[in-house]
Order: structure tokens, then sequence, then C-alpha cells
């Protein structure tokens, strides 16, 4: 079995750029910026065949590259609690049709619809052990962000493994926009 996601690798200037944001809130697990994505669909456990279509469904896939520009802070709150401090993305056509494809694709080969809306997100840290007054200050100081335009020219297939601090994430196959 590998656990798998679909996202959008972030280019090396954009990492620097969100690396800059973390840190100063303690009790919250900052991710590592080898580690920052912005997922378009998560896939979960499957067998390594099933991975195999995966692979088969997403080669299939044609779309233009866009512009991705990432502003503001948020989180997402779970049971009145803050999860997750995360960087929007601005309101982006390209992206939107990529995933909307992405999400077609997967479920004409079998699988289960996503039930979650798409809420484009880079997730900058795990926070349900860092005081909420914190989180919102942080939010508070920094949703002025915003990160130059970078233009996306492919996305990824991942694979998780979990570990004790962060999980590993391993590009397995980059597919091209074009």
């Amino acid at each position: 079995m590998v656990r798998l996601f679909v996202a959008l690798a972030l280019p090396e200037t954009l990492r620097m750029q969100l690396s800059m944001l973390a840190g100063g809130i303690q009790g919250a697990r900052w991710v590592p910026p080898e580690n920052y994505h912005l997922t378009l669909r998560f896939i979960g456990e499957v067998e390594g065949w099933r991975a195999d279509e995966v692979d088969e469904a997403l080669s299939a896939i044609r779309c233009r590259p866009f512009d991705l520009c990432l502003r503001g802070v948020g989180i997402f709150e779970k049971a009145g609690k803050i999860q997750t401090l995360w960087v929007g993305v601005e309101k982006n056509d390209g992206l939107t049709h990529l995933q909307s494809k992405i999400e077609t694709a997967l479920q004409r080969m079998g699988m289960e619809p996503e039930r979650r809306r798409f809420a484009p997100h880079v997730t900058l840290a795990r926070t349900d052990r860092a005081p909420p007054e914190k989180l919102i200050s942080f939010v508070q100081s920094h949703n002025l962000f915003r990160a130059p335009p970078v233009t996306m020219e492919h996305f990824t297939l991942f694979s998780s493994r979990l570990g004790k601090e962060n999980p590993v994430y391993v590009p397995e196959v980059e597919y091209e926009l074009a």
C-alpha cells in the first residue's frame, strides 16, 4: 500500500519566502520548507496496481501553465479549535480548471468524489497545541503577505510516509502543463 496525493510542488523561491513567515508561536508544529506544497487532491492509501491507474489517469490531463500567487494567511478550525495555519492563494481560473480535471480523471477511474470543497492553501503549521490568541495575532500581523506570481508548469503525484516528526513526501511523477 502507498499513500498518495496530487499537488503543486512550490519552487525554491516561494518556499524560502514562506519559511520567513514561520516561527514565533510556541506549541505550533511548523511545516519544514521542503514539505510546502498546494494539495490538489488527497488520494490516500492505495494498492500498487491502483497507483498505476492513478498515474495513467493523471497522464491524460491536458492543461495550460498558469501563474500562482500566494497571498494572505488564515486558519482552519475543527470543533472550535484552531488546527491549521495557512497561506492562501489568489483566485485563479487556471488552478481551478486543473483541480477540476484531476478530480474528474480520478472519479472516472472509480475513485470516490472528494467530499471537501477545494480550498487552495499552503499549510504553514499544525496548531492544535498553540495558544489561540497568538495565532489570531499572527494572522492579523501577516494578512497582507503576498508573494510575486510564479508560473506553474507541472503538477506532481506524491507519496507520503508518516514519520515521527514530519511526514516524508516523495515526488513520484511530474505531469507537464502545456
